[in-house]
């Protein structure tokens, strides 16, 4: 198992080095950096050749590239004309861990996706967990009772849910609880933010604020997982070993959880591992429009000013988020499955 999970490592490098490029030359053909690099003001004509000598922005893509893989030395930049230095002037490249300063707010790229990470994990780790939970019990009840009233009405709910956008589902919560609650004088849910800036963070409020935006994500994703649980469980109870396991004597809880739902994990585990990686990049959407300030927003905010540096961090974080937990799946499924053998 360990020289497989190490061949696997070493497989991903030239995965993510072609992903890198073609990531790079998409970004480098969105927009272009200097022309917002005065906040929201138009840099000036006098400026913007100064500043595209400066950054590099000049050179062949080729070459641009080979700086942020394996860095250079950066002519120092004053952006806004104040006398002042506001990027350094050497870049160590991304192969030893430097992915350069934001085009935006100069910062470092690390601390500016370090700021919003932590609000993303809160959002959406407990989505994902409120959506597993709620799938496996939704899933399992309903192959259990295959066409009851239940099934059926479970099975309806799950197409109105997975048939309708984000969005909708985001905008419909939020005129219930928010808008109809306070009209109605009932307790209401906030609607943007993490916090009451009034009131302080704390973890009371960020609670409190986490509630509508992860109902709405969780809508869809648990409409889709249960349907898949209900499909994957009705097959493994059809099984031979399944009615071998009924025979000789076992209960029937023993035979679900036991037997049938380890088995019908396989293909869940699948769906599970290419979903968390994502997590990472953020609920544009839902982040949006509940102004939370986690990854999402942050992406949307940097790729319309056409800061490289920074969505480039974001794809690549998400990029190497894939590849791990591919291979973590790869591991599950031998946990799950003794048959399966990597060596």
């Amino acid at each position: 198992m360990t020289s497989y999970i190490i061949r696997r490592f070493l497989q991903g490098i030239p995965l993510l080095l072609i992903i890198s490029v073609i990531l790079f030359a998409l970004m480098m053909s969105t927009g272009d950096p200097v022309a917002t690099m005065g906040g929201r003001r138009v840099t000036r004509a006098s400026d913007y050749e100064r500043l595209k000598r400066q950054l590099g922005l000049d050179k062949p893509i080729y070459t641009q590239y080979l700086y942020w893989l394996v860095g250079n030395t950066w002519t120092k930049v004053d952006v806004d004309g104040d006398g002042i230095t506001d990027t350094p002037g050497t870049r160590l490249g991304i192969l030893r861990g430097d992915f350069g300063n934001s085009l935006v707010n100069r910062k470092p790229v690390m601390q500016v996706i370090g700021e919003r990470i932590p609000n993303t994990l809160i959002l959406m780790l407990s989505g994902e967990l409120i959506v597993i939970l709620g799938a496996l019990i939704v899933g399992v009840y309903s192959a259990l009772r295959q066409y009851s009233l239940l099934d059926h009405t479970v099975t309806a709910l799950s197409f109105i849910g997975y048939s309708m956008p984000i969005f909708f589902i985001a905008l419909l919560l939020m005129f219930v609880f928010a808008v109809l609650f306070k009209r109605w004088g009932l307790p209401y849910l906030p609607t943007v933010g993490m916090f009451d800036p009034q009131v302080g963070k704390s973890v009371g409020q960020v609670l409190y604020h986490m509630v509508l935006p992860v109902v709405s994500m969780s809508v869809v994703s648990l409409a889709s997982y249960s349907r898949y649980i209900r499909s994957t469980m009705l097959d493994v109870l059809n099984q031979d070993y399944i009615r071998t396991a009924r025979s000789k004597g076992l209960s029937n809880r023993t035979v679900i959880f036991v037997h049938a739902l380890k088995n019908a994990s396989l293909p869940i585990a699948t769906i599970v591992g290419l979903d968390l990686p994502f997590l990472l990049g953020g609920a544009v959407v839902t982040e949006r429009i509940f102004a939370w300030p986690g990854m999402g927003r942050l992406f949307l905010d940097h790729v319309s000013r056409a800061d490289t540096p920074v969505v480039m961090g974001i794809l690549m974080l998400v990029a190497v988020a894939v590849v791990v937990f591919q291979i973590i799946t790869d591991v599950i499924y031998a946990w799950l499955d003794p048959r399966i053998r990597y060596d």
